[in-house]
């Protein structure tokens, strides 16, 4: 069987609330693309009804899958397994709350042949946040971000929004050398990308904040800060070498 053209990982915990509503417009969506695509929902040890929701849904619609891990690893870990495990000439990983809307991915792919990666981003001018998120959190992320500027990825407004496409041999190239577990993922797999001389396009997109993140701001954050000065002291050589 011939490989789609695209293929989507969604990484899921503990979202039962909205996982069926999420692969009902995922499927709405590309049933009506002409071309071939397969998702993937990798669940990070959920401990609710979300991997028996994706299995009910995906035995009766064709292209879905689950790929549970077990047991809690950190979105870092699930998404980086579920690009190494699916095959597609594009990559694209989007977040179970479908903040950025799938039809997105379209705004991406013109991108695609100039660059090797197009991510979504939500400080351009031209993008839509039509439901911002909490004041705090804004700010915070702003912060953050000029942190990673320098320390890390320059250059890029927004490493966080959970909505990149790859080619596909880029995606395994760079996730092949990651190692963080959690959420420090995305700002480490784009270091990493840009070490290895990847051409990166940040692209104005839709938006809408959701409740019922994962990220809290007085947790993850010393972890995030504390995974981003290590990356630094890392350096090159040893961010290049291949764990997978």
């Amino acid at each position: 069987m011939d490989r789609p053209y695209l293929a989507v990982i969604i990484p899921a915990y503990n979202e039962e609330v909205r996982i069926t509503r999420t692969l009902e417009r995922v499927y709405e969506y590309f049933s009506a693309q002409n071309y071939t695509w397969a998702i993937t929902v990798v669940s990070d040890g959920s401990k609710d009804k979300t991997n028996a929701l994706v299995e009910e849904f995906s035995s009766d619609h064709e292209g879905f899958s689950l790929l549970a891990m077990n047991p809690n690893q950190g979105k870092g870990s699930v998404v980086r397994k579920g690009i190494m495990a699916v095959e597609a000439d594009f990559i694209l990983f989007s977040d179970a709350d479908l903040a950025a809307p799938i039809e997105e991915v379209e705004k991406l792919f013109p991108f695609m042949e100039t660059c090797d990666i197009a991510i979504g981003s939500r400080p351009l001018k031209e993008s839509n946040l039509e439901v911002r998120q909490p004041f705090y959190r804004e700010a915070f992320g702003r912060t953050a971000n000029k942190l990673i500027q320098l320390l890390a990825v320059k250059g890029i407004k927004d490493t966080q929004c959970g909505f990149k496409l790859f080619k596909r041999d880029v995606a395994k190239d760079v996730f092949s050398r990651c190692a963080l577990n959690g959420f420090s993922f995305d700002f480490e797999a784009l270091m990493i990308a840009q070490i290895l001389n990847y051409q990166i396009a940040e692209v104005p997109i839709r938006w809408s904040h959701q409740e019922g993140s994962k990220v809290v701001i007085w947790r993850d954050a010393p972890k995030a800060f504390f995974d981003l000065f290590k990356l630094r002291l890392k350096g090159r050589t040893k961010l290049m070498e291949k764990k997978a």
